[in-house]
């Protein structure tokens, strides 16, 4: 069985609540999943936007989450469970879906990555960098889910 993400708040493709951006509250949504492979020890995830004007835009990065959990609440805050990187807003946590107005619908990727080390042994407030050279050799399993945002 492969490895699969849900996020109950909307459909896989379909337009993110204005809850989960910055026109609203800007909560992270819950996360659900399973069926990772043996030897799982960890997961990573990373919330970006490839549309972003100035190239991807990384909204929220956690790693060193424990290989027993199987969901993230919505409203996650930095602390409450594995080691959270440097969004590209500059800030520790989730940064909702905020393209610039006008540019039209933005896709955003929740992936989610199976490791098979316990600790990739990173800082708090690491960047998306330092965690892709982290996590390089140590991905059993990955598993995406895309919600779609624009700003009119």
């Amino acid at each position: 069985m492969a490895m699969k993400l849900l996020i109950g708040a909307f459909a896989e493709g379909a337009m993110i609540p204005k809850l989960h951006t910055c026109d609203g509250a800007d909560l992270s949504p819950a996360l659900e999943w399973s069926g990772e492979p043996p030897g799982t020890r960890s997961f990573a995830l990373i919330v970006d936007d490839p549309d972003a004007p100035a190239g991807t835009w990384n909204h929220w990065l956690l790693w060193d989450i424990p290989a027993g959990v199987h969901a993230i609440a919505q409203g996650f805050k930095p602390g409450q469970m594995g080691v959270s990187g440097t969004n590209d807003f500059g800030k520790q946590g989730y940064g909702g879906p905020c393209p610039p107005r006008g540019h039209g619908p933005h896709r955003y990727f929740f992936k989610l990555y199976a490791l098979d080390a316990e600790s990739l042994e990173l800082p708090a407030g690491a960047r998306r960098a330092e965690l892709d050279r982290a996590m390089k050799d140590h991905v059993l399993a990955e598993a995406r889910y895309m919600g779609r945002y624009e700003r009119r």
